[in-house]
């Protein structure tokens, strides 16, 4: 607090200025500073320098968020017709595609099973049945939230997962009255202890600013990072478990219409649950199992107190049951929300399978996308009552409604919850990849890479892999993808190798990010819900880390060759 009277010195009041408004500041300073980019584009009428001046702009917008993402995605619309590289017609088509309209028919599908309740009855039971040991209820939250996050985005899922995960570990550190009288009236065999293990940190293990909320446990840290990580591997799943698959195959779809390769709902999960879902899950859960619950090391603080928490575990079953117990029977809402749901991934399967004639093969006197598909589903949503009790009243029995009846789906809520910005992310990264194809600028770029040519398939798999895991980590998972898969595409042309080699591998690890709050939205969801330290997440995503590239190399180069056999060779239709 400073007096209005007050004078500061030249150079403080810089700083102050600078400190409260550097946003501003910079908005103005990025694009001055790259401006001999677009001085020479337009001096030697080169439109590749111009949609770089572009690119590299929204690339420092997007990492610094000077201003809102979803903002600085809508620069194209601005600059590509500015720059004379697409007209705006072309332009805005990308914010509104098929892939764009799918996206927005998932999100509301998740809005759907939130809506009635249906994700945490899923969640609960699924614990119940894997257990309530420390080990088996670690476990039982990374399956449930991994599988969660196939169908809803990452971000909900943990968002979702987060209270639950909180309300088990203040069970686990259930106080001694509470256990004894639990003892009592169940007569378990429980010893009598203060508690489970401890939850939080204490002042002197990691000291806390005033007024902050004590700083997790390191067993506490590894349920918190399994939810997240759970939820970051879940998503790249389906084409509708986050925002960078979906971008990916707008992207691949726009730059390579006639690739006989195509990028489907079944033929995606096929490759990529394998390897990147279940094996990486299986990786990532055992490296926070060793690394934080004292796995293979029985004799650390850690395995000692999870040794314990075992004796707990009927504890923390009877607190999953009483809020299991709590949701009441299914209603008619959670099952037809179910039916739908179980409808649009069976729609989304039989499209177009790829091995066998689908749906949309039959009725093929217009091409059918995916967004039918999803939007079939949440139509009917919004047409279907919460019950039907109605047809009581039709019979002319009381007691008569005295109000309409409730859908299925609520456009309020809808329009409440849905984030609606990320459609103009997706297509600001659709506009930005067609105006870098058109403009020459992906092609230069992936020119420059071209000294791939002469390193093995394996080499420059790993290298595109290694350059999506360190920038996603500092940036905007989709944002990245629409920077850099746009410039593998160009490289794989450049050096004559299939595209979908080059560029579906790097598209998942944008997703893998581990290291930090900023990297994806599940990270960020548990640090700002737990006051986690970045230091600590940063240490913790080392192991994730190191499996996803394993797993994705082996997916590329290995497993592509299983799910894509003619992905072998550089193939005509990519000329």
């Amino acid at each position: 607090q400073f007096s209005l009277h007050r004078k500061l010195s030249t150079g403080a009041a810089l700083g102050k200025c600078c400190g409260f408004h550097w946003r501003g500041k910079a908005t103005f300073l990025m694009p001055l500073f790259t401006t001999p980019i677009l001085a020479y584009g337009y001096m030697n009428n080169n439109q590749a320098f111009m949609c770089m001046y572009l690119v590299i702009n929204m690339a420092l917008f997007w990492i610094t968020e000077v201003i809102p993402l979803y903002l600085t995605s809508l620069l194209p619309v601005v600059f590509l017709p500015l720059f004379g590289i697409l007209p705006s017609n072309m332009v805005c088509r990308y914010y509104f595609s098929d892939t764009v309209v799918m996206f927005l028919g998932g999100l509301i599908i998740a809005l759907a099973i939130e809506y009635c309740n249906l994700h945490q009855r899923i969640a609960l039971n699924a614990i119940l049945i894997v257990g309530t040991s420390p080990r088996r209820l670690h476990l039982g939250l990374t399956v449930v939230t991994c599988f969660i996050s196939l169908w809803i985005s990452n971000s909900a899922a943990t968002a979702m997962m987060c209270p639950i995960v909180k309300a088990v570990l203040v069970e686990m550190e259930a106080v001694c009255f509470k256990l004894m009288v639990i003892i009592f009236i169940n007569n378990f065999p429980l010893s009598f202890q203060s508690n489970i293990f401890a939850i939080y940190r204490t002042q002197e293990e990691e000291p806390m600013e005033e007024g902050d909320p004590p700083h997790p446990s390191t067993i506490s840290m590894a349920f918190y990072f399994t939810i997240a990580y759970a939820s970051t591997i879940g998503g790249c799943g389906t084409l509708i478990g986050t925002g960078t698959n979906l971008t990916y195959k707008g992207l691949y779809d726009t730059r390579f219409p006639d690739s006989k390769e195509k990028i489907d709902f079944p033929i995606f999960m096929a490759y990529a649950c394998p390897f990147v879902v279940v094996v990486m899950l299986i990786l990532m859960w055992i490296s926070l199992q060793f690394t934080h619950m004292g796995l293979f090391r029985p004799k650390s603080p850690t395995g000692l107190e999870v040794a314990k928490g075992n004796e707990g575990k009927d504890v923390v079953k009877v607190v999953i049951k009483e809020r299991n117990t709590a949701l009441g029977r299914m209603t008619c809402h959670e099952i037809q929300v179910a039916v739908m749901f179980i409808v649009m991934v069976v729609l989304l399967f039989t499209r177009k399978p790829g091995f066998v004639y689908g749906w949309a093969d039959f009725l093929n006197a217009q091409s059918i996308g995916a967004g039918p598909s999803v939007w079939f589903s949440v139509i009917i949503l919004f047409a279907l009552p919460t019950q039907y009790t109605f047809f009581r009243y039709c019979c002319g029995k009381a007691p008569f409604p005295g109000q309409t009846m409730d859908a299925c789906l609520s456009w309020v809520y809808c329009h409440k919850y849905t984030p609606f910005g990320l459609c103009f992310l997706l297509g600001g990264g659709f506009a930005l990849a067609e105006g870098s194809r058109v403009s020459g600028m992906a092609k230069m770029l992936g020119d420059a890479l071209s000294f791939a040519q002469h390193l093995p398939e394996v080499v420059a798999v790993a290298m595109t892999i290694l350059i999506a895991l360190f920038c996603t980590a500092f940036g905007s998972n989709v944002a990245i993808c629409n920077i850099l898969i746009p410039i593998f595409s160009e490289m794989a042309i450049a050096i004559k190798a299939h595209p979908i080699t080059m560029t579906l591998p790097a598209a998942l690890g944008c997703s893998l990010a581990f290291h930090l709050p900023v990297s994806t939205p599940p990270n960020a969801i548990i640090s700002g819900y737990t006051g986690l330290k970045t230091k600590y997440l940063a240490i913790a995503g080392i192991l994730p880390t190191f499996w996803a590239f394993w797993c994705l190399l082996f997916t590329g180069t290995v497993w592509a060759r299983v799910i894509y056999p003619s992905a072998v060779g550089f193939p005509d239709w990519a000329e």
